[in-house]
């Protein structure tokens, strides 16, 4: 089977390694170009890329596949050479307008990260955390010109465990990806089935999972603690939960919310953000509902990140400060 892989970050290339690993034939590899990146802003090429090049694989980074530019046609014109049997898509970036959709054999394949059609758009995994979802899973798609709105092949669950990160989430769901896509591909016959198979998505039960932005990552000290243990997770590894005390910014990587035994109570008239209490175990905060959170790891600006014992030892918290 001959197949176009498009993807670009560390979730899609291990997408493509699965795929290489069964031994399919790529005929080639489109992905982001390079960008600038750590301190020096040097130009790194993408994760799917350095994985392509492994292998020798001839990659292509145009920057659209839209025919209203001179870089998007010569792109389709590329493309429709390869003569593909399917296109397999994973977080490649680019939107694909339809006559790219219709040019492989079979059509194009996308891997999302959410069981659809719950969580649509670009960020399912840390929604799925920051809304406290039992599960989430991997539906491999069969692309239309919608928003990942196409029927859907196959879909496999996974768990959300009580201590998942979106980082953690990201990596089971990338090795499930990889295991699902070579389910599909595993020789024509069973993709035909597949899609003989398919199943048309219910848009009235459609969520939308909206792009990240720092802004959000702002811990609201009135929310619950449950809810803030939500975020903190959720914004893990980007845009990381932060809140500020005495002017300065401080990044919260771990939390963990008390139970009504582990918490002081009367703590009614106490104002959201306070902190109640600190020890080895960590920085107690009081917040909304009188739940009450325990951070166990967080940053100042320019420092690293401190455990809870360090936290202690640092002595740069006391009782009764208020976090912003």
């Amino acid at each position: 089977m001959k197949i176009i892989f498009a993807g670009t970050p560390e979730f899609a290339a291990t997408a493509l390694q699965a795929l290489i690993d069964a031994g399919h034939d790529i005929v080639a590899v489109y992905t982001q170009p390079d960008r600038p990146a750590g301190r020096g802003q040097k130009l790194t090429p993408s994760a799917v890329k350095a994985l392509a090049l492994q292998h020798n694989l001839p990659v292509h980074q145009p920057l659209s596949l839209k025919n209203n530019t001179e870089d998007g046609a010569a792109a389709q014109q590329q493309l429709q050479q390869y003569q593909a049997d399917v296109m397999v898509v994973a977080a490649y970036g680019l939107i694909l307008p339809k006559v790219v959709l219709e040019m492989p054999r079979f059509g194009c394949l996308n891997i999302h990260a959410s069981l659809l059609p719950k969580w649509r758009g670009a960020a399912p995994i840390h929604r799925a955390v920051l809304a406290g979802d039992a599960a989430s899973g991997i539906t491999i798609m069969q692309m239309d010109v919608g928003l990942d709105t196409g029927a859907m092949l196959l879909k496999t669950s996974c768990p959300i465990d009580a201590n998942d990160t979106s980082s953690s989430l990201h990596d089971k769901l990338a090795r499930q990806g990889g295991e699902a896509i070579t389910q599909v591909l595993q020789n024509i016959a069973v993709l035909e089935d597949y899609q003989r198979h398919q199943q048309v998505q219910d848009d009235s039960q459609a969520t939308y999972a909206h792009k990240l932005v720092k802004a959000e990552a702002k811990i609201n000290w009135q929310l619950s603690a449950v809810e803030i243990d939500r975020q903190i997770r959720a914004y893990q590894p980007w845009p990381v939960s932060f809140c500020e005390l005495n002017g300065q910014t401080l990044r919260v990587w771990s939390a963990t919310p008390c139970t009504e035994q582990d918490s002081q109570s009367n703590l009614v008239s106490i104002r959201a953000g306070t902190v109640i209490a600190v020890d080895k175990h960590g920085v107690q905060v009081i917040c909304g509902d009188n739940t009450v959170l325990q951070i166990t790891s967080l940053q100042w600006s320019g420092g690293k990140a401190l455990n809870s014992v360090q936290m202690l030892q640092a002595q740069k918290i006391t009782t009764g400060q208020v976090f912003q």
